[in-house]
């Protein structure tokens, strides 16, 4: 069967469907509750979504699959709207010890991200923001649909350099074919519910 793809910019409407595969895709549901899982799923989606210029959402047969968004840090500043809506759904999040130790987990997280970029030593102009596709419809060519789409986005704003974040729990060889290369590494082990998980957090860059 043959499905039709579509790419379109975010529509709040894309909000539930888009937080749920950012859930099961990272697994939130280890960090406790459901409902804690959804609502930092909500959190950390609204939270990429202040730190774009850039949105493009795969849509298949109607519904929304995955999204990417880019940013422009020279031209970047957040709408008010989207800093509204991240602090109430952190709000939210932190209403209970289950969620602020959640949003801890990835206070954690945007660390490690600094001391990436810090040890890049290196000024970017564009930045890969964020980067998701659900698993059940991976396959299609919807990823690199979403890539090339970025791609032309940071050609067409004239940005040279660009980089983004991944890590273990990610297809990351994927960005590695899409030609971008690995320049920082930092290992990290986090405790999760009694249980250890080992990640290498990378830093991977694009030039043209």
């Amino acid at each position: 069967m043959k499905h039709q793809v579509i790419l379109r910019e975010f529509r709040p409407q894309d909000t539930d469907a888009l937080a749920d595969i950012i859930r099961i895709t990272w697994g939130y549901d280890k960090f406790g509750s459901h409902e804690t899982a959804c609502k930092l799923a909500r959190a950390y989606l609204d939270l990429c979504l202040t730190n774009q210029t850039y949105t493009q959402v795969a849509i298949v047969d109607g519904v929304p699959v995955g999204i990417i968004m880019g940013k422009n840090i020279r031209e970047h500043k957040c709408p008010e709207q989207l800093s509204i809506r991240q602090k109430q759904s952190m709000e939210d999040l932190c209403a209970t010890q289950e969620g602020r130790d959640a949003a801890e987990f990835y206070k954690t997280i945007s660390e490690i991200d600094d001391a990436l970029l810090k040890q890049c030593e290196k000024t970017y102009q564009g930045e890969v923001a964020f980067f998701v596709v659900n698993a059940e419809y991976r396959g299609l060519g919807i990823g690199g649909k979403l890539f090339d789409a970025v791609l032309s986005y940071m050609k067409q704003e004239e940005i040279h350099d660009f980089y983004l974040f991944t890590d273990t729990s990610c297809n990351y060889s994927f960005y590695e074919y899409k030609g971008m290369k690995r320049q920082q590494v930092i290992k990290h082990q986090f405790t999760v519910q009694g249980k250890s998980f080992e990640f290498d957090f990378f830093l991977y860059d694009y030039h043209w």
